[in-house]
């Protein structure tokens, strides 16, 4: 059984190629999902974007590629490829597309027991 779908095991491989940036659209593909941890690629056309919500856990971005725009609970922050931001529980946030770009979503959330 593989927790880990959607891309090759056992292979060097580039996440920022496993996406691909369409016209118009946010495209995503799910890593890994249950009830603790969420994996998701995102890629974000320029200008589309991802409006205020706020989420159970604690979630993590990457930006893989190109530049996007944060907004956390009010405070906006611009990341580059390679940057990492913690957007914690419980507090809005939204994603804009500056430009194109590609990041690494990693949401995190507490047990359930």
């Amino acid at each position: 059984m593989n927790y880990i779908k959607n891309i090759e095991h056992e292979s060097a491989l580039c996440l920022k190629d496993e996406v691909s940036v369409q016209a118009g659209q946010i495209v995503s593909k799910t890593l890994a999902q249950n009830p603790h941890v969420s994996i998701t690629l995102f890629a974000f056309s320029k200008g589309e974007e991802i409006s205020s919500h706020d989420s159970s856990g604690d979630a993590m971005v990457l930006v893989l590629e190109g530049t996007g725009q944060f907004t956390v609970d009010g405070s906006e922050y611009v990341l580059s490829a390679g940057e990492t931001l913690i957007m914690p529980a419980k507090k809005p946030h939204a994603v804009f597309a500056k430009e194109a770009f590609k990041m690494l979503l990693t949401v995190v959330s507490p047990s359930m027991s």
